[in-house]
C-alpha cells in the first residue's frame, strides 16, 4: 500500500510551482462559483420565473460564455493572459454581488450574459498561462492537474452552497461567490505576478498563422464540440434516466454521479503519465476516449440490468480521462503555431456551444423518442466524432504534423 501511495504521488512529480498555484486558484474559482447549480432553483423559487423563462436565462448563460471565451482570446493576445486573468476574476466577483440585486426577466438575463463573458474571458488566458508555466513534456499532466482541481471545486461547491443557503439565504451565494473570486485575484497577484513568475515555454512567433484558417483545427473543433454534446448528457439526460427507467433514488444517483468524481481524482493522473510513455498519438488517445465514451451509451440499449449502469459510467470515465487531457494538451500545442489565445479561445468556446445544445437536444429527444433511441443517436453522434478524429489523424500525417509527444 505504502508503494502503491508512493508510486501516486510520484506521477505529480516535475510540474512547475506556478502550475501548482494556477491549480490552487482555479480550485478556489470553481468553487467559489456555487451559484450556478443552484441557479434554476432560486430564479424558480426566490424569482417565481416560469421554466421557459429559465430556458432562455440558461441560453443566455451560454452566449455569454461564447462572447466570454472569443474576447478572452483576443485580449490575451493583445495584453497577455496575467492582466487577462486579474481583471476577469476580480470583476466577475464584483458583478456576482451585483447579480443579487436583478430581479426581472430582462435585467436577470442581461446581468447572466455579462457575468458569463466576462467570466469566461479568464478560460483561454489560464489555457495560456498553463503552457507558459509548463515544460512541453508536462503539459498534459499540468493540464490533468487542473482538471483534478476544477472536479474538487464543483463537488466541493455545491456542498458548501446547500449549506450557505440553509444558514444564510440564496443571497449569501452570490457574497460568498464574490468574495471567493477577489480571494483568488489576490491570491493569483501573489504569486503569479509576471516579475516572479518563472515562464519554462515562453512562445513568441513572428509569423502567426491565424487558427481561422488552421484546417486540422477545425476538424479538431468540430469532433470536439460533438464529444461534448454526448458527453454532457451524462449530467442532463443521464439522471432522468438512472430515475425513470431503473428507478434509482436520489441517493443512488448521487452515489454514480459521484463515482466519475472518485475515478477520475484516484486515476487520472497516473493513467495520464503511463500514457504519455507509450508510442500513441494524441489523435489516437482522442479516438480511444471518444470511442469508450460513445460505447458507454449504447451499451444500455443491451440489457435491463441494473449493474450495466455502472459499467456505463466506468466507460464514460475512462474516455473522459483519455480524451480531455490530451485534446486540451493538442489544443495547446497547435496554438503555437499562431496566436495562442485565439486557438485557445475556440478550444473554449467548441465546449461552451456543446454547452448551449447539448442538454436540450438531450432533453427533447428523450421527450420526443424515449431514452433508447437517444442513446443510439449519441452513439452514432460519436461514431462521426471518431471518424472526424481518426481524418484529423490521417490530414496530420499526410502534413508530417502527427505529434508523437
Amino acid at each position: 500500500m505504502k508503494t502503491l501511495f508512493s508510486n501516486y504521488i510520484n506521477t505529480f512529480k516535475g510540474l512547475s510551482s506556478e502550475v501548482w498555484w494556477l491549480a490552487l486558484i482555479t480550485l478556489i474559482n470553481r468553487a467559489g462559483t456555487m451559484v450556478i447549480p443552484f441557479l434554476s432553483l432560486y430564479l424558480t423559487k426566490s424569482l417565481n420565473f416560469t421554466f421557459a423563462e429559465v430556458g432562455w436565462v440558461m441560453s443566455a448563460f451560454g452566449l455569454g460564455s461564447v462572447a466570454g471565451s472569443w474576447l478572452g482570446g483576443k485580449l490575451t493576445d493583445k495584453i497577455g493572459y496575467y492582466k487577462v486573468m486579474v481583471r476577469s476574476l476580480l470583476s466577475t466577483g464584483i458583478l456576482f454581488i451585483g447579480l443579487q440585486f436583478l430581479n426581472t426577466f430582462v435585467s436577470f438575463c442581461i446581468g447572466i450574459f455579462i457575468i458569463m463573458l466576462v467570466a469566461d474571458m479568464f478560460r483561454p488566458a489560464m489555457f495560456v498561462a498553463l503552457s507558459a508555466y509548463s515544460k512541453p513534456e508536462n503539459k498534459t499532466r499540468s493540464v490533468t492537474l487542473i482538471r483534478l482541481a476544477i472536479n474538487l471545486g464543483f463537488s466541493a461547491g455545491p456542498a458548501v452552497g446547500g449549506l450557505i443557503i440553509t444558514t444564510m439565504s440564496y443571497n449569501g451565494l452570490f457574497w460568498v461567490d464574490g468574495f471567493t473570486c477577489m480571494l483568488a485575484t489576490l491570491l493569483l497577484i501573489k504569486v503569479l505576478n509576471p516579475k516572479k513568475a518563472k515562464t519554462l515555454d515562453n512562445v513568441i512567433n513572428q509569423n502567426p498563422q491565424s487558427a481561422y484558417k488552421d484546417k486540422a483545427f477545425w476538424i479538431f473543433l468540430a469532433s470536439m464540440t460533438l464529444f461534448g454534446i454526448i458527453f454532457l448528457q451524462y449530467f442532463s439526460t443521464m439522471p432522468l434516466y438512472y430515475k425513470d427507467v431503473h428507478k434509482l433514488s436520489e441517493f443512488e444517483i448521487g452515489l454514480l454521479l459521484g463515482l466519475n468524481g472518485f475515478f477520475i481524482f484516484i486515476l487520472e493522473m497516473p493513467l495520464i503519465k503511463w500514457l504519455e510513455h507509450t508510442r500513441y498519438t494524441k489523435p489516437g488517445l482522442m479516438i480511444f476516449g471518444a470511442t469508450l465514451t460513445l460505447v458507454s451509451f449504447l451499451v444500455l440499449d443491451l440489457t435491463s440490468w441494473v449493474g450495466v449502469l455502472v459499467i456505463g459510467m466506468l466507460l464514460m470515465t475512462i474516455g473522459e480521462m483519455i480524451a480531455f487531457p490530451f485534446s486540451n494538451a493538442f489544443a495547446m500545442q497547435r496554438a503555437k503555431k499562431g496566436n495562442q489565445g485565439e486557438y485557445m479561445a475556440l478550444y473554449t468556446i467548441s465546449f461552451s456551444i456543446s454547452h448551449i445544445f447539448g442538454h436540450n437536444a438531450g432533453l427533447h429527444l428523450v421527450d420526443s423518442f424515449g431514452f433508447d433511441a437517444t442513446w443510439l443517436i449519441m452513439g452514432l453522434l460519436g461514431l462521426i466524432c471518431v471518424s472526424l478524429l481518426y481524418y484529423l489523424k490521417q490530414y496530420l500525417k499526410s502534413k508530417n504534423e502527427l505529434y508523437l509527444k
